[in-house]
């Protein structure tokens, strides 16, 4: 009888319920039972390729007419190697293994898959190591210089000529996805041992750890449905989902899921985005996963809080007390890790604040954004009636002096607190808002603190006292302008009659000149309407305050800014009308006004800003 080779006809077979029967002339004379499956074979064939199915089929035949053996544990050791029959099962096998599954991505990661259920006996065989080696071969090897993984998972490849891909070996055409993330979705069908596995080979090859990153960042939003929440909708169409693969994992193996997860990413700034960083902590702390799990992402996003948002800052407070609507604490521990860091690299360095504008180096704009975030997060939690005045201001005056060039942001956190705080007594409201400089708010700010009723009278006299000083250094600004528009008409004018000459030219200047008073005029009429206003308010407080010393404050930096203003004002105008005639009275304008000013205002309330 010739010896037909196991599987050479696909025609040889045919199904019928959860039996196969072969399809040859000869009747079958032997039953394979292998789990719910039988299989009517032929003994000769079996008896010259298996030792192990030749003394099975010798012991059935002795006691049975009808030769039935059974195989309830495969992968069984079956003996079909090359004793038993030249080009055997396992010489087939291992041909097979090495020529077609491996040189496959899709393959390699199927073969992969099927290791779960007989995993002891995949790695005993080394089946394990040679797919994973050949899957992090390909991950790591630039797609555009072989088409083979993209071409499986995107379709035929056309040259630039309109010639495909032929046997893996490329005739010219380029993926139609050549980036590097393009294995992302594919690894994530396998289970979390053989993903770690595959991991760790990648990165014992050098892969950069961005990539790394990435694939588990990938990874865990597929099976962790908490980092899913806040995503749009258009972010999820390239994700597979969980009813797709099978029934989403349990809290526990979420639980382990996120904390190997931690323990894979490496720890370096910028390699996963901060968004993502926020929804594992957010995940981590739903889940309960351990202390030191939570302490990492907490450092890791520490790291890198110079890119967080205001909305990844607003995390609820998932603790039974329920002390507070937002995890305070937790935005605390992630501040202190930045300063840390930023003090260990040495980024930050303190710095002077000149007219509103930094001076220092440019590297200090991260923690600068910091401040800001922090300043925008206290607005935000401020509200909370839970929220203790000692957990604000720690938060509050952990940000360094030097990180905020203006106040604002912090007055307006402040002023919201003791909104939603009116029982604050008034001690507690000073300390509160000396954590703020009043010397760092801007006019605006300065002007909606003079007639805020929530501010310790202390405060509203320090404001006042520095909006006063911001007045008078806009106004001797404007004057500044003044000089040097004077001293280029000279310099103009002595160039034009040395060359030119004429009265064009002259009329030419006044006209400019001209337009410059106007301008001075309406800044000097703005600033006096400011100052009025400002009467009016410190009067108001003076009646309902009760103090005679408010009063006299009131008066001093009300009325003395008042006639200088005034002052001014008609000295411009004066100004304007002789403009066109003598130009020099602009000068002595600007001198007049420098002997009309006064700094008794300032000595008078000195004591009271700096006591």
């Amino acid at each position: 009888m010739t010896c037909v080779k196991l599987g050479s006809k696909a025609d040889a077979f045919h199904r019928q319920g959860q039996a196969w029967f072969c399809t040859t002339g000869l009747p079958s004379d032997i039953v394979v039972e292998a789990g719910e499956m039988s299989f009517h074979l032929h003994k000769f064939p079996l008896l010259s390729r298996s030792g192990v199915l030749e003394k099975m089929i010798a012991e059935a035949s002795e006691s049975e007419e009808e030769c039935v053996i059974s195989l309830s544990d495969i992968p069984e050791r079956l003996e079909m190697n090359e004793e038993y029959g030249e080009g055997n099962l396992i010489s087939q096998a291992e041909t097979f293994f090495n020529q077609v599954v491996l040189h496959s991505w899709k393959d390699s990661l199927r073969a992969l898959q099927t290791c779960d259920d007989v995993l002891a006996h995949a790695e005993e065989l080394h089946i394990v190591k040679r797919c994973i080696e050949s899957l992090a071969a390909k991950a790591s090897t630039d797609p555009n210089l072989f088409g083979w993984p993209v071409l499986e998972r995107g379709g035929p490849l056309q040259s630039p000529g309109g010639s495909v891909l032929w046997n893996g070996i490329s005739t010219g055409a380029r993926p139609k996805h050549s980036s590097s993330d393009w294995w992302y979705e594919d690894v994530t069908n396998l289970s979390l041992p053989l993903y770690k596995t595959l991991i760790a080979v990648m990165e014992s090859r050098g892969i950069r750890q961005e990539i790394i990153a990435g694939s588990l960042a990938f990874y865990a939003k597929t099976y962790l449905p908490g980092l899913n929440r806040r995503q749009v909708s258009g972010e999820s169409s390239s994700r597979p989902s969980q009813v797709a693969m099978g029934s989403p994992l349990s809290e526990y193996d979420q639980k382990i899921l996120l904390e190997e997860v931690d323990g894979l990413l490496p720890m370096q700034k910028g390699l996963v985005q901060t968004k993502f960083l926020f929804g594992l902590l957010r995940t981590a702390m739903i889940l309960r996963v351990s202390p030191s799990c939570i302490s990492n992402l907490e450092k890791r996003i520490g790291m890198q809080l110079d890119q967080a948002t205001l909305e990844g800052l607003l995390m609820p407070n998932f603790s039974y007390s329920m002390e507070t609507l937002y995890n305070v604490d937790c935005v605390q521990r992630i501040l202190d890790h930045f300063l840390a860091m930023d003090q260990v690299t040495g980024c930050a360095s303190p710095c002077s604040i000149d007219d509103g504008q930094l001076i220092g180096s440019p590297s200090l704009t991260p923690i600068t954004m910091v401040a800001k975030l922090i300043d925008g997060y206290l607005a935000e939690v401020a509200p909370d009636i839970n929220l203790k005045l000692p957990k604000f201001q720690a938060l509050a005056a952990a940000v360094p002096e030097y990180a905020r060039p203006l106040d604002d942001g912090l007055y307006r956190a402040i002023d919201i607190y003791l909104k939603s705080h009116p029982w604050l007594v008034e001690s507690e409201r000073e300390q509160l808002c000396r954590l703020m400089d009043c010397q760092k708010l801007s006019l605006e700010a300065c002007t909606h603190a003079a007639q805020n009723e929530r501010l310790p009278i202390r405060i509203i006299v320090q404001v006042l006292f520095f909006e006063q000083l911001q007045l008078r250094t806009s106004i001797a600004g404007c004057f500044l302008v003044s000089d040097n528009l004077d001293g280029s008409r000279q310099l103009r004018s002595g160039f034009v009659g040395s060359t030119e000459g004429g009265w064009a030219s002259a009329m030419k200047e006044n006209q400019v000149l001209k337009v410059g008073m106007d301008n001075m005029r309406m800044r000097v009429s703005e600033l006096e309407k400011e100052c009025s206003n400002m009467r009016q308010e410190i009067e108001k407080l003076g009646r309902t305050k009760g103090s005679s010393a408010w009063g006299t404050v009131s008066k001093k930096l009300g009325f003395k800014l008042k006639s200088q203003m005034c002052s001014a004002q008609e000295g411009s105008v004066s100004n304007q009308n002789n403009a066109n005639n003598n130009v020099e009275k602009l000068k002595e304008r600007h001198v007049k006004h420098k002997k009309g000013s006064s700094i008794s205002d300032k000595a008078s309330v000195s004591s009271i800003v700096h006591s």
